[in-house]
């Protein structure tokens, strides 16, 4: 399989939403502009969000040739082929779930991978633009995702499967949406899930990792219920709304320490110990 082709064959999902995303943000911001208790489309975090998005968009858009060779290398390593049937659609789905599981909770346990996510949290806000805010540094996650091109799917349905990944998220950032049917919050991640994910309560750290799936938290022992109302952002605030900072001040602070690090040992927890 060449590279052109597989390019050819897989749909730009992303930007085909793009008019979608804009109406429903636009829709969160005009039914809550009077809502006191829903109200939080701050104009500086709002614009920090947006341009944090289309640097990430950029960047993603540059790097996409890269994570094609990566997935056609590995799928072409693998002497075995899953037939382009229903049933691989689903496996390509629940494979790129769990990878992005296993991402997410690794990144907030070692600070090296939490400099590729701590953007992601720096809003004190939660609407549909706060998903926007992922790092420009997030694209080294994609290691993570070796295992689903390693099953001998073909890269086109996995990397179709990833877009429709991503693109569920955007709709959990929202206070507008409440809970949901019972059977809905058992299965699959809510707004009022990721409500959770996003709170800085000593309840809520570390909680609700999945991104389609809720039940992969269940399973590991990560899940949290929506009680007390999240506040939202870092333990320690980032008191700014200067997009490179915000993609980058995680970093900084790792580089200052490292270059104070004595020994091996020491340079190595500082890059793969708990977030600071």
């Amino acid at each position: 399989m060449k590279q052109q082709s597989f390019e050819q064959d897989v749909q730009p999902l992303l930007l085909y939403a793009v008019p979608l995303i804009a109406l429903c943000i636009l829709l969160e911001w005009w039914f809550t502009r009077h809502d006191d208790h829903h109200r939080s489309y701050d104009p500086g975090d709002f614009k920090a969000s947006v341009g944090i998005g289309l640097g990430s968009l950029i960047i993603n858009g540059i790097l996409k040739a890269a994570t094609v060779a990566m997935s056609l290398f590995f799928y072409e390593l693998v002497p075995w082929r899953l037939p382009n049937t229903w049933w691989v659609w689903i496996l390509a789905y629940a494979g790129i779930d769990l990878c992005n599981y296993t991402a997410h909770y690794v990144a907030h346990k070692q600070r090296f991978w939490w400099a590729t996510h701590v953007t992601h949290h720096s809003s004190e806000h939660l609407n549909l633009s706060t998903s926007f805010r992922n790092s420009w540094t997030q694209y080294l996650k994609i290691v993570f995702f070796i295992p689903v091109w390693c099953l001998g799917i073909h890269p086109a349905i996995t990397f179709t499967c990833y877009q429709l990944d991503l693109l569920y998220q955007f709709w959990i950032h929202t206070e507008v949406i409440g809970k949901l049917p019972r059977w809905v919050e058992f299965i699959f991640v809510t707004p009022s899930h990721h409500r959770v994910h996003h709170g800085s309560n000593a309840a809520y750290l570390d909680k609700n990792f999945g991104t389609t799936f809720i039940l992969w938290d269940r399973l590991f022992g990560t899940f949290a219920e929506e009680a007390e109302k999240p506040v939202y952002g870092l333990t320690k605030p980032v008191e700014s709304f200067d997009v490179i900072y915000l993609n980058f001040h995680e970093w900084v602070a790792i580089w200052r320490d490292l270059r104070r690090a004595t020994s091996v040992r020491q340079a190595w927890t500082i890059l793969f110990g708990p977030p600071t």
